[in-house]
């Protein structure tokens, strides 16, 4: 499931240098990106959700040994009827709203104002973002020999954070053929993930993640919930 999540259909951009095929050290990297936030044990992201009536913004962690993530939401460009705090894991989402949501959630989460669903397989842009989070981290490597088979390639070098990354798109996924070329990764030269831009059904503008945006904060379950193991 999570290498499948990992590789969706997302924004081509416009980044000048390639394609061309990868060389053995990239797709060394590529295959070991995911691997990376899961050694690291949870990673700071800020996940930026399009909308046609405003986007929204999630600040938080993802535990990639948990599968779970927490942090904030704000609305950009809309009112703030979804601002508030969010935790979430690949089938549920607690939401507790709040009127004035700080810049970054709280390390310990509050014990009260929470609100429970499920999350949204299809139909929602936010819902989609957050499972494609979760799914950037595995617990092996993938196959570096077939990522190059399957359509990834080089398209450039870039700076993002002060960091020097290369530019790479991801393979078909196995349930979508013809969708290679469309993940975008940016990538140290250790294979450390800091930037992934996916596109999400009909929305006009890319999901994009950023990684180390911020510090760490270790992931807390809600009061009253068991840690997931």
């Amino acid at each position: 499931m999570a290498a499948v999540a990992a590789f969706l259909a997302a924004d081509g951009g416009s980044d000048t240098g390639g394609p061309r095929p990868l060389t053995t050290d990239e797709a060394s990297r590529l295959a070991i990106t995911r691997f990376r936030n899961y050694q690291a044990r949870g990673r700071a992201v800020t996940i930026t959700v399009p909308g046609a009536a405003g986007g929204l913004t999630v600040t938080g962690s993802v535990d990639y040994r948990r599968k779970v993530g927490y942090g904030v939401v704000h609305g950009t460009g809309r009112d703030r009827s979804s601002d508030g705090l969010i935790q979430w894991t690949p089938t549920a989402v607690h939401v507790r709203p709040m009127a004035d949501a700080p810049a970054h959630a709280p390390a310990a989460p509050p014990g009260s104002g929470w609100y429970d669903r499920p999350l949204l397989s299809s139909g929602s842009a936010l819902d989609t973002s957050l499972s494609i989070a979760l799914g950037l981290g595995g617990d092996r490597p993938d196959n570096a020999e077939l990522l190059p088979q399957n359509g990834a390639a080089w398209w450039g070098r870039e700076q993002v954070a002060g960091h020097r990354v290369d530019v790479m798109t991801g393979p078909s996924s196995p349930d979508h053929s013809g969708t290679a070329g469309r993940v975008r990764y940016w990538i140290g030269s250790d294979g450390t993930m800091y930037r992934v831009r996916v596109s999400v059904g009909s929305q006009p503008e890319p999901v994009v993640i950023d990684f180390d945006t911020h510090e760490y904060v270790p992931v807390r379950p809600l009061p009253g919930t068991t840690p997931a193991r």
